[in-house]
């Protein structure tokens, strides 16, 4: 089967060391080798925009607030989320027009800095409780909370930074990232899950940034519906969604109807904090759109097999409806 339109969710360990190495180099070579199969995607002939997590750059970028506070303000986290789109952002776009360049594609890449809206009553506000950055001896966490900071004892490996995780509603920039695919760019956008946004009603209408994180996939689901995109592609670390992981009878799945993989995540089969949001952001894109969605589909898989999940129906966890 072929699109004309593909989304594709990148997780932000894409863009690390095999053994989860952050230094520049490390990252560009993943990169780099992310930038090979997504410009084979983009061989087949379909329009591509592609998002990405950012979580272990959001991290690093966390422990320099943290070690630099005592010489300059950090900085909310909405800002972190910005400036790692913006690095990963010309680094794919940058090894992107390489790998398009060395098949001969006339395509080229442009990255995007995207706001996302959420809700600012979202309970996820009221009670944070997405862990983010590293641990921290109780005595050094304080004084983060001094500034405004959530952080929580997690036993013996210290404290912990917790901030909002509110549902995306809609991708504030669709719009400039659809005009962009249009023109035969290959858009990066969206990175982190987009900057978090919202309409506060401090000093009238307007959007301001939020201390949050959005999650990726979630996003993605949005994006790609607002883009009317045909499939949607979350690639990840393993070919294929398991069941009954890690025990002798675990098994892959292959073509599945949402009915079916209902089934399983109402078994508890996903975990929440791994494969759960991946499957619910799959479920969402093919859900969505009424009658037109029944053409969507969703594709879960590894990196190296994202050409094939566009191209076939037979290549990854594929979720129709």
């Amino acid at each position: 089967m072929t699109s004309h339109r593909v989304v594709i969710a990148l997780g932000g360990n894409a863009m690390t060391g095999a053994d989860g190495s952050a230094t520049p180099e490390a990252q560009r070579n993943a990169i780099r080798e992310a930038a090979g199969h997504i410009a084979e995607v983009v061989a087949s002939g379909v329009q591509v925009v592609l998002t990405h997590g950012n979580g272990p750059q959001v991290g690093n970028l966390l422990v320099k607030n943290e070690m630099a506070a005592h010489v300059v303000p950090p900085v909310p986290l909405d800002w972190n989320v910005a400036q790692t789109q913006a690095t990963i952002a010309f680094t794919l776009a940058d090894e992107l027009d390489a790998a398009l360049e060395a098949r001969g594609l006339p395509q080229r890449s442009a990255g995007l800095v995207t706001r996302t809206l959420v809700d600012v009553d979202d309970p996820g506000f009221r009670e944070p409780s997405k862990p983010v950055g590293r641990f921290l001896p109780r005595e050094e966490a304080e004084r983060f909370v001094s500034l405004g900071q959530i952080w929580e004892d997690r036993g013996e490996k210290g404290w912990r930074r917790v901030v909002a995780s509110p549902e995306p509603k809609s991708v504030v920039d669709s719009p400039a990232i659809h005009a962009l695919a249009a023109a035969g760019f290959v858009v990066v956008c969206a990175g982190g899950g987009g900057i978090p946004v919202a309409d506060d009603g401090r000093d009238g209408p307007g959007l301001r940034g939020v201390e949050a994180v959005i999650d990726k996939d979630l996003t993605a689901a949005i994006l790609a519906t607002e883009l009317d995109a045909d499939t949607l592609v979350i690639a990840t670390d393993v070919p294929n969604v398991m069941v009954d992981f890690g025990t002798p009878s675990q098994r892959p799945l292959g073509r599945l109807t949402v009915a079916e993989i209902r089934e399983h995540a109402a078994a508890g089969q996903f975990a929440r904090g791994s494969m759960g949001p991946k499957v619910e952001a799959a479920l969402r894109f093919v859900e969505g759109g009424g009658s037109a969605g029944g053409r969507r589909r969703a594709v879960i898989t590894s990196l190296e097999h994202i050409a094939d999940a566009v191209s076939r129906d037979d290549a990854g966890t594929v979720l129709t409806r």
